[in-house]
């Protein structure tokens, strides 16, 4: 019997670490910074990416790119889609707290679970062209549950019905959890609007899934460090492996992918290591997923 209770167990923790479940938690280290992996899946009938996206915890962009040849709304009964839940680690020293990469719309938040350093990750909607989400190092200074929304005056001027404040609820576009960044006017916050992760359209905050802000909230301390870079190109290895991960960043004008893949193989001492072949087209594809450019 106490066999088969320890069977049980296993087997129990093993569903409840499931992806699905959007409570992954990946260890990382000097030498395996690509975590997860990449999953296939057959549409249902009925279904669309978007909601297939926010069923693995993904951004629209995320699985938008990762298969160019269906159709967003319409893929197709039984068609075969690729869900990149992989990813390299973006680069920030030393790795601690958040760290949001507008490039690929994804936040990680690097904590320590024991003895080991460990990250949670979620998709985000950042700010759209002419209200960018900045760049920079903050703090999280305010956490707030049920908040209540004070449209600032630049969207008062787009809404001007709109009243000034709105309360807690189901039309709150900052959702049931709100982190307040040291830059006054930039949150990290939940969304009545879920499609919209994934892509530009906050007026500069960053959004998560309603599913995802709670579990955020409750483990992010006040005072927890906010670092926001635009890394369009990341370099990770895994057992051993090189592995390139390229998103298309509109915001970034006459931005050299190639150039910028060279000098971070270079700096990191991989270049001696790679197929440029493979290389050469994983700039081509950009599709925002991990690819092994080993030789």
């Amino acid at each position: 019997m106490k066999v088969r209770t320890v069977i049980l167990q296993a087997f129990m923790a093993i569903i409840f670490a499931s992806p699905l479940m959007g409570e992954e938690v990946y260890s990382y280290g000097k030498d395996r910074t690509v975590i997860g992996s990449i999953q296939n899946y057959l549409v249902k009938e009925g279904e669309s990416l978007i909601e297939i996206a926010r069923d693995f915890d993904l951004g629209f962009n995320e699985i938008a790119d990762a298969n160019p040849s269906l159709d967003a709304f319409i893929p197709g009964t039984d068609a075969s889609a690729i869900i990149p839940t992989s990813w390299a680690l973006p680069e920030v020293e030393p790795q601690n707290g958040i760290v949001i990469n507008l490039s690929e719309m994804r936040l990680y938040y690097f904590f320590e679970q024991g003895k080991s350093k460990v990250v949670k990750t979620h998709p985000i909607g950042i700010g759209d062209e002419g209200n960018d989400t900045p760049v920079g190092s903050f703090k999280v200074i305010q956490k707030t549950a049920k908040p209540v929304w004070h449209p600032p005056e630049s969207i008062r001027k787009e809404r001007p019905e709109l009243p000034r404040a709105v309360p807690p609820g189901p039309g709150n576009p900052l959702g049931t959890h709100a982190l307040r960044l040291s830059q006054n006017t930039i949150l990290i916050h939940g969304t009545n609007r879920p499609f919209g992760v994934g892509r530009k359209v906050s007026h500069g905050c960053i959004r998560l899934y309603p599913e995802d802000i709670p579990k955020l909230y409750s483990i992010i301390p006040n005072g927890t460090k906010v670092t926001i870079v635009r890394q369009p190109v990341k370099v990770g290895v895994r057992d051993k492996k090189v592995y390139i991960e390229i998103h298309k960043d509109e915001n970034l004008k006459d931005f050299n992918y190639f150039n910028e893949t060279v000098r971070i193989l270079t700096r990191k001492g991989f270049l001696k290591d790679v197929d440029m072949e493979k290389v050469y087209q994983a700039m081509e594809e950009k599709n925002g997923i991990p690819v092994d450019v080993s030789l």
